[in-house]
């Protein structure tokens, strides 16, 4: 056992691959150029994007439906400017260009958490060792080859959505061509040249990536793109693929190792350092017996802030940290670090590892177009809702939580704590493919409301993304802006707890709500709603015609009669009389926050109090305290908080 056997403020620690791991070689292998995007000429008619597809499949003989499927897999059709995506990829299909893509600029900090989160032994200070450079793999500079196929220049391929069509349309021909079958006009023709654009290298991967396509083939998709334009592609339900075309790939097999996944992804085990060093110390996770001993109750969303050869060096560093599992920009493939009946150290607060997944996504926080591919939302949606149905785990944002919406277990945390992944994640987007859709569910009485803007028409300003104080650029949003009064020009919300002025930078989250978030409604004025939240009556705005929200109705607490206010907790923890002997009772600290007299939060979850003692590198000595105590999960502010059910009267929202 090592260090204070009781809570102790966590001194600042490492970063969870945020901004402070970039400057690692391999980590950096891959980093989004930061620069201003090409400046915009007028805006192209409606239909040029629709008419590129058409163009390019008459050119290179490549059906047209199956370019827009691969480019709706890779991009959803958008053009993002001719910025890059975190694996530098450009444009609507997505060809890549990672030397061109790598940063010049420095990535700012989203945090100085201690990833553990448990004060019952410090902090762990990573000392992770530059890896070695490497070539580049061939799916990481598909733009160059495409260049060669067409005779386009690069800098045009990144920049002219209709030559990037080109440049895909290229790559797939010349992949039908090298896999021997003729450039046919049945799109059941061209699965393996699918499978091979994906740039995986084994077969299940590349499986995984043509199988999304042709799902895509058979539902059709109709959008209107970033650029303003109107893209479709007309469903073949019918529509049954070559598959056997899979073996003619030259792609690698992939054995069954274990790893902990749907079928259907592409997923491998790639196992998180469990060693000892230095002065009896141990990392980077713990050893448990989940869901036996304790309830998984958490999906914890990160994005990496590295690329995936540099983080998938990190997770093999028994000095830094750990998370569950990692999905691959590119094509959607899944590794997995930790098996779920151990206990990761992802999210900056010991009750929440000890009681949560952790899965990391290839991205960055604070660029607005180092875009989150399709296959990589939808491999992560196709792993939670496999996660969800083995452990239980409701799919909502009680439960699936960003790092962002994690508390800081101790006030002294708070400021410290992480923000990924960040205002520019799509969590509408995400939950429409997880099934569970943000709707209406109550009339205008229902007492609350689910925050839910329009993605691509919210685009709310921040700042610091590149420089301090500067402006980000201009990004579609999951977020929705809180002020103290129904005025634009009104104060930002303070957050207390961070003890600093609100401002509108990226990775400051005192004033912002995000959607699928529940809160109870405080007021109405005009087209302004107010909230509670942190506190206090937070305003946003919610016009009929372009809501913000939409009602609904659940649980709330509100402080029991005759209380002037209660205190909010970052952990839920057991009560003193719960711990045998030989465990360290752990302090049941309040943060800096309360819940006044007449305020209402929503429910989240009853939580039992739990600790999980867990500080030797063996497990013989581990074991979970359960208390008599409850809690109550809420949505207390952009994170969550839990309440004393002691404390509180639960009730209806509407009554």
């Amino acid at each position: 056992m090592r260090g204070s056997a009781t809570d102790s403020p966590s001194a600042p620690g490492h970063r969870h691959l945020r901004r402070a791991a970039v400057p690692l070689a391999a980590a950096a292998l891959l980093l989004p150029f930061f620069g201003a995007a090409p400046a915009q000429s007028a805006p192209d008619a409606p239909d040029r994007l629709q008419s590129a597809f058409a163009a390019a499949s008459t050119e290179y003989h490549v059906p047209q439906s199956v370019l827009l499927a691969v480019s709706y897999l890779q991009s959803r059709w958008d053009s993002h400017g001719g910025a890059p995506s975190v694996s530098g990829g450009y444009g609507p299909m997505h060809l890549t260009d990672a030397r061109t893509a790598i940063a010049t600029t420095e990535h700012f900090a989203d945090g100085t958490e201690d990833a553990r989160g448990d004060g019952a032994r410090p902090a762990l200070v990573p000392r992770a060792t530059v890896p070695a450079d490497s070539a580049l793999p061939a799916r990481l500079k598909t733009l160059p080859r495409a260049a060669e196929l067409t005779g386009i220049p690069a800098a045009r391929l990144r920049t002219d959505p209709a030559a990037n069509v080109s440049g895909g349309a290229a790559l797939l021909a010349a992949a039908q061509r090298q896999l021997g079958e003729p450039l046919s006009a049945d799109p059941a023709d061209w699965y393996g040249a699918v499978a091979r654009f994906s740039g995986a290298d084994d077969t299940a991967t590349a499986a995984a990536y043509a199988n999304d396509v042709y799902d895509v083939l058979r539902s059709g998709e109709r959008r209107t793109t970033d650029a303003g334009q109107r893209v479709s592609l007309s469903a073949e339900p019918s529509l049954a693929p070559d598959t056997a075309q899979l073996a003619r790939t030259d792609l690698r097999t992939a054995g069954d190792d274990g790893a902990e996944c749907p079928k259907s992804v592409s997923c491998e085990w790639l196992p998180a350092a469990y060693a000892q060093f230095g002065d009896n110390d141990y990392g980077n996770h713990d050893l448990g017996d989940r869901p036996a001993s304790q309830r998984i109750k958490y999906i914890v969303i990160h994005d990496t802030e590295g690329a995936w050869d540099g983080v998938l060096n990190l997770i093999q560093d028994p000095t830094y940290v750990s998370w569950n599992y990692t999905i691959r920009s590119t094509d959607g493939l899944i590794a997995q670090h930790v098996k779920a009946k151990d206990v990761a150290w992802h999210a900056g607060n010991w009750d929440v590892n000890a009681r949560s997944i952790g899965i990391e996504h290839e991205g960055f926080l604070t660029d607005p177009d180092a875009w989150f591919t399709e296959a990589m939302y939808r491999s992560s949606a196709r792993l939670v809702k496999y996660l969800s149905t083995r452990y239980g785990i409701p799919l909502d944002r009680q439960h699936v939580l960003g790092h962002d919406n994690v508390p800081g277990p101790t006030a002294s945390s708070v400021p410290g704590m992480h923000t990924d992944p960040g205002p520019y994640w799509d969590w509408a987007h995400y939950f429409q493919l997880l099934g569970h859709p943000f709707k209406k569910t109550a009339g205008k009485r229902g007492g609350l409301v689910t925050i839910r803007p329009d993605y691509a028409a919210n685009q709310p300003v921040y700042t610091g993304c590149e420089t301090a104080g500067e402006p980000c650029a201009a990004h579609a949003s999951s977020e929705v802006r809180l002020y103290s009064d129904h005025d634009v020009n009104a104060p930002l919300i303070k957050d207390i707890g961070l003890g600093k002025a609100p401002t509108a930078d990226v990775n400051d989250l005192s004033s912002r709500v995000s959607t699928g978030q529940q809160y109870a409604v405080a007021d109405h004025w005009g087209d302004w709603t107010a909230i509670w939240y942190l506190g206090q009556k937070a305003w946003f705005q919610n016009p009929s015609k372009h809501p913000a929200a939409v009602p609904a109705k659940g649980l709330v607490i509100t402080p029991k009669d005759g209380l002037t206010g209660i205190p909010v907790y970052g952990r839920a923890y057991p009560e003193k009389a719960a711990y045998p002997a030989g465990v360290p009772v752990q302090s049941v600290v309040s943060l800096p926050y309360t819940i006044p007299a007449g305020q209402k939060y929503v429910v989240g979850d009853e939580m039992p109090g739990e600790y999980f003692y867990s500080v030797t590198f063996t497990p013989e000595s581990h074991q979970v305290v359960q208390g008599k105590d409850l809690y109550y999960e809420i949505q207390y502010g952009h994170r969550v908080g839990f309440v004393r059910a002691a404390d509180v009267t639960v009730e209806n929202s509407a009554g």
